[in-house]
Parts: structure tokens; C-alpha cells; sequence
């Protein structure tokens, strides 16, 4: 004979999360309006649909047992999710609020997003970003992350992706390492300065790797590899040698004097993406409208200074 299935009333479970938080039935009847004795009712009403004791009852209050520790686990997440949910619907173009998970590279994330997040900040305090950065790519439909940028389009199914910009890796160098080590004219001129790289095989876009590979086939003099484009920019900036990094930084690093212009890698495209269902979301929108307005900033700024060193490009 089947197995007849319990269906837990919701309101005993809100009710059972309350104690199982306060430890006390009367603490918890003072945060739901309710007297102590009808919690316990309730509490007890559960226990018997359920079969099983959910707390070990002593005088100075109530301590789970092993199925009420099952249970608070599952009505804990349940108060997250619900939660998450109220912020969301409350969400308004005029007061964005509540957290927002972003994921994107280590590279990105620290060397050109988190400089920026003070303006975000400003325009909405109560903001709350829970920021992954990461090689791995997030599953954005199983909700791993509300927003993605990645340096690739992503290939999963129900997102909304935005092309932000194309970028290449180039070769920098600081000007006091160039004055004291010589400026390189031609590839052949780059073997006896440092190299500072990703290892081809550390987890990076294609085109990094690449053209690292190829400045590594050159047998350089001396070498210094990172396994991320923070630690290979500290490398430059401290007149350690030439480094392969994204273009994207010149904007805030003005120190950085590109080496060899007719050296780089292909194009890589960066895109911003997150689930359909967020479509509507206020943080979202907030976050992606910003990412577009920084963004627009370093266009203006790069063609401006393209318009006055020609001789540069």
C-alpha cells in the first residue's frame, strides 16, 4: 500500500522557522504577534504530521534534533529565496536595492570593474553585489550568478547577451623600465628584455594565449608568468619587464607606453549577459546601464587620444 504523502502547511513552517531561529517558543511568539501556547500548538501539529520530534525540549529552551536540523536547513533557504524574491518585486527605477551576483574574469573584474563600483555605489547605497571572479564560466540559467561578463559570447540558451567592446592583448612596458633597458624596434630586439605572461596553459582567453606563445617561442632572456593579468600588471608597473595585457587598461594606467604596435592578438569580444527571466529586474538594469556608460567613457577617451598622437595608433 502507497505511502500517503504530508504536505507541510506553510504557515507551521514559518511558524516552526521562527522558533527553531529565537530557541524559545516565547521569543518566537513575540516576533509573530502569537501567544506562546498557540506556537506550541502549532509546533506540535507539525511534529505529528511529520512523525518525528523536531526539538528536544529543556528548560532553558529548545535545541533542534537531527530532523528539526533538516528541516530549519530547507525553511532557511526557503526565507532566502523568498526574500531575494520580495527585493525583487519591491525593485523600482527610482530605489534599486537588494543583492545582485556578477561574475566575470579575475582580470576584468579586478584590473577595470571594482575601480568603478564607487560610482554604481553612489547612484544606488543600498546596492548589495556579491562579485565571483573566475575563469570558470557560471551557470546563469541554474541562477549560479544574475549577470555575466565574459570574454566571449556565452553559448547558453535563454540569455539576454550586449556586446560591450572588443579588446587585444598588447605589449606594455613602464617608461623608467624602457629607459634603462632600451626600447625594442623589432621582435629580434625583444629577446634579451623580461617577459611578463600567463603560462599559455593557465585557463585565459585564445588570443592571450596565443600570442603569449609566441613571445615565449622567441627564448627570451628572462621570463616571469602569473596566472592572472593583475599580477602580470604589477609586473609593469614595477619595471619588471614587458607585459602582455589587455588593452583595456591604458585608460587608467597612463604610465603604460605600448611596445611594438604592430604586435597583438586577435580581437576578443566581451559580452554582458543574464537570464531572460531577470529582463524586468531593476538591479540588473542598473548594473547593465552603467557597465554601457563606462564603457561608452573609455571609447571617448580612447578616440579622443587616438585624434591627438595619430603617430600612435
Amino acid at each position: 500500500m502507497p505511502q500517503e504523502s504530508t504536505v507541510m502547511d506553510w504557515d507551521k513552517l514559518r511558524i516552526f522557522h521562527a522558533v527553531a531561529d529565537a530557541g524559545s517558543l516565547t521569543h518566537a511568539g513575540d516576533v509573530l504577534h502569537l501567544s506562546q501556547s498557540a506556537v506550541s500548538r502549532q509546533i506540535r501539529a507539525l511534529e505529528d504530521s511529520l512523525a518525528t520530534t523536531l526539538f528536544h525540549r529543556h528548560a532553558r529552551g529548545l535545541i533542534l534534533t537531527e530532523q528539526g536540523e533538516l528541516l530549519f536547513e530547507a525553511t532557511s533557504s526557503m526565507v532566502r529565496k523568498l526574500d531575494t524574491t520580495a527585493a525583487r518585486i519591491r525593485d523600482s527605477e527610482e530605489n534599486v536595492f537588494g543583492e545582485l551576483k556578477v561574475t566575470t574574469t579575475t582580470g576584468f573584474g579586478t584590473l577595470w570593474l571594482v575601480p568603478r563600483l564607487a560610482k554604481l555605489y553612489e547612484r544606488y547605497p543600498d546596492l548589495k553585489i556579491d562579485l565571483m571572479l573566475e575563469e570558470r564560466v557560471l551557470d546563469l540559467p541554474m541562477r549560479e550568478a544574475d549577470v555575466a561578463i565574459r570574454m566571449k559570447e556565452p553559448n547558453q540558451q535563454d540569455l539576454i547577451r550586449r556586446r560591450l567592446l572588443n579588446i587585444r592583448m598588447r605589449l606594455y612596458a613602464t617608461r623608467e623600465y624602457l629607459a634603462k633597458a632600451g626600447v625594442p624596434q623589432t621582435m629580434e630586439d625583444l629577446v634579451p628584455h623580461r617577459l611578463i605572461c600567463q603560462n599559455p596553459q593557465t585557463p585565459q582567453v585564445s588570443s592571450g594565449a596565443v600570442l603569449s606563445q609566441m613571445l615565449l617561442g622567441l627564448n627570451m632572456t628572462s621570463t616571469l608568468m602569473v596566472n592572472n593579468y593583475f599580477g602580470v600588471l604589477q609586473g609593469v608597473l614595477n619595471h619588471v619587464g614587458i607585459g602582455v595585457l589587455p588593452d583595456y587598461l591604458t585608460p587608467d594606467f597612463p604610465n603604460l607606453v605600448r611596445v611594438l604596435p604592430a604586435i597583438e592578438s586577435g580581437e576578443v569580444p566581451v559580452f554582458l549577459a543574464f537570464p531572460e527571466e531577470l529582463r524586468t529586474s531593476r538591479r540588473v538594469t542598473a548594473f547593465r546601464d552603467f557597465v554601457l556608460e563606462e564603457i561608452q567613457a573609455i571609447r571617448k577617451q580612447q578616440s579622443e587620444e587616438e585624434a591627438a598622437h595619430p603617430s600612435d595608433k
